[in-house]
């Protein structure tokens, strides 16, 4: 067996663990609530959940009264028994417990299902497991209540609301303590509260799952930007810009009117349907269609900045995480089967020199052919192969995501890991066999003979708003010197030395650097204050004997008071730190 087999690092046993935790939980509010009915109770992520079903809201000292009981649970170490009962004995065991959730739970089950319990001392719950074999495994001290929120059955609105309290919990009690803390400091670095006290973005109702972008978020959002432009010049992309509407006719063709109408949002005009984007893949396709191509011209490499629009349930919104309205880094590459492998290599490396700026590790996932596909499974296959074989050529690895692929093609998804250990899902390279030849699309090869091409789609950021509020949280909104929005405030501690202050922020303005002055009649030390807590790198402090001696007092948002120095010093360091946009 492997060393790892009984710990977390087994996402098996992991599960395991915290699927009998949930349980332990149920039994706690079956002592303390008797008349409470049970529906179910999984492991998750980050640890579990049990809903119930109780006139009375749970409270949070509620919370700590259940904590207490699964502690005293946990010390009587009582056996998990798994047994076994006809259809028929099952509905009836639920019903003599008044547990009709559970009774639902059975009826729904197939016909030649095994309906299984598990029995630990006076509390049973229907379930198929696997569970731990005592209650004693899990560990008392290392369990915590976390918050109790409305569910409804099934996740349909149509049925009542229960109550669903998640939990969490952990082998030790010191990793306990470490996950409280990274939830904490993850709470303190929530890019929706950054964003409205950054001036940075800002969400309303009048317009859900669609960001508005405030001054300084321009600033950031531009700059961000310029990078990427930079970045696709040096690796020869061209950029495009294709329309917002177009007609339902381009998406039957492409096949998102069959499989992806749902999340499109959909208009008429002259009495003819037309969808608003919710990809800019197509776009590019009749961009191709404007002139012929030879093998010559392969790889084509479009790169546009669309702005798509995709319905995403109400509950699923998450500030810039999950919106409704983004833009797109896209970019689509046209190209001859043979040109797959170095181009998947030589995207992997621009992905690689975007990441490292910003110092974010990632992982790679092969997804694979879903369900809900397009083209044949030959077809998947050898595109699958094509893609592992890429990737393994420059010695990276992948872990498989089975059934995962875009309707059209498998990709490759690199999730970035922010500095709380956290993995968000990026950049993603998506190849398409599928697109080229539902369009027609053609090259003359160096036969002479006409030839489908095949499309690599491709986003490093993936979506823009998803990048900016991954990085306002790696940052804590202490962006770099060079994409920080604010990057110098001068501050004269008296109104005699606001003209030095003048001087001063127009000279660094001049060196391409974004100085605002603050000439308020604030005492100083409040100046400082509220510069640091809109996280500013620079702060320059002006008093008369500054003024006097043609000096500036510095000051850093991290190492405080820099002391006194020329303007040509603070340049002589700032500048090589903006230009080659060190991380700090």
């Amino acid at each position: 067996m492997a060393d790892n087999q009984y710990t977390f690092e087994n996402e098996v046993f992991r599960n395991t663990y915290r699927h009998t935790t949930s349980h332990i939980l149920a039994q706690a509010v079956k002592r303390l609530f008797p008349e409470t009915k049970l529906a179910i109770g999984p492991a998750i992520a980050d640890g579990f959940y049990y809903d119930f079903d109780t006139e009375r809201p749970f409270t949070p000292e509620d919370l700590e009264a259940l904590e207490a009981e699964m502690r005293k649970i946990c010390k009587e170490k009582l056996p998990l028994e798994r047994f076994e009962l006809p259809r028929d004995e099952a509905i009836a065991f639920m019903e003599e417990r008044g547990e009709p959730y559970k009774v639902q739970l059975i009826r729904d089950l197939p016909e030649d299902a095994v309906i299984s319990f598990y029995r630990q001392g006076d509390f049973t719950d229907l379930c198929a497991g696997p569970h731990l074999d005592s209650t004693g495994r899990v560990k008392g001290n290392a369990i915590k209540l976390t918050s109790c929120t409305g569910a409804y059955w099934r996740g349909d609105s149509n049925n009542k609301m229960l109550q669903r309290i998640y939990g969490t919990c952990f082998q030790k009690k010191e990793e306990l303590d470490a996950y409280l803390q990274r939830i904490e400091e993850a709470k303190r670095r929530d890019h929706r509260k950054l964003g409205r006290e950054l001036g940075l973005f800002a969400f309303r109702d009048e317009a859900p799952g669609m960001p508005f972008y405030l001054p300084k978020g321009m600033i950031l959002k531009n700059t961000l930007l310029e990078y990427w432009h930079e970045v696709h010049d040096r690796w020869d992309y061209d950029e495009i810009s294709t329309p917002q509407i177009m007609r339902r006719s381009l998406w039957e063709t492409s096949g998102h009117w069959d499989h992806y109408k749902e999340n499109m949002y959909t208009t008429v005009i002259d009495d003819e349907d037309f969808a608003i984007k919710p990809m800019n893949c197509p776009g590019s396709i009749l961009v191709y269609e404007l002139e012929g191509h030879s093998y010559k011209d392969l790889p084509l490499r479009y790169r546009e900045l669309g702005k798509v629009h995709r319905h995403e349930l109400s509950g699923a919104l998450h500030g810039m995480f999950r919106v409704r309205c983004f833009t797109q880094d896209d970019a689509h590459i046209l190209l001859a089967p043979e040109q797959i492998k170095d181009e998947v290599v030589r995207i992997a490396q621009l992905f690689d020199e975007v990441y490292g700026l910003f110092e974010l590790p990632y992982t790679i996932e092969l997804s694979t052919m879903p369900e809900d596909h397009i083209g044949t499974e030959e077809d998947w296959a050898v595109a699958e192969k094509t893609l592992s074989d890429a990737i393994e050529s420059i010695g990276k690895t992948y872990v498989i995501n089975k059934g995962d692929g875009a309707f059209y093609g498998p990709k490759l998804d690199f999730h970035i890991e922010d500095c709380l250990g956290r993995t968000w899902q990026c950049g993603t390279i998506q190849l398409d066999y599928q697109l080229p030849g539902r369009f027609d699309l053609e090259y003359i090869g160096s036969d002479g003979a006409k030839h489908t091409p095949v499309m690599i789609h491709r986003v490093v950021f993936g979506s823009v708003e998803r990048f900016i509020g991954v990085l306002t949280e790696h940052y804590a909104g202490a962006f770099p010197l060079w994409l920080a929005p604010e990057q110098i405030r001068v501050m004269p501690i008296t109104d005699r030395t606001n003209d030095y202050a003048e001087k001063i922020r127009a000279a660094l303005a001049a060196k391409g650097f974004r100085a605002k002055t603050d000439l308020r009649n604030e005492k100083i030390g409040y100046k400082i204050r509220e510069a640091q807590a809109q996280k500013i790198p620079y702060m320059i402090v002006l008093g008369d004997k500054e003024a006097e001696s043609g000096l500036i007092t510095v000051r850093t948002r991290t190492g405080g008071d820099q002391g006194q120095m020329t303007l040509d010093a603070l340049l002589e360091k700032i500048v090589p730190e903006r230009d080659e946009r060190r991380n700090g």
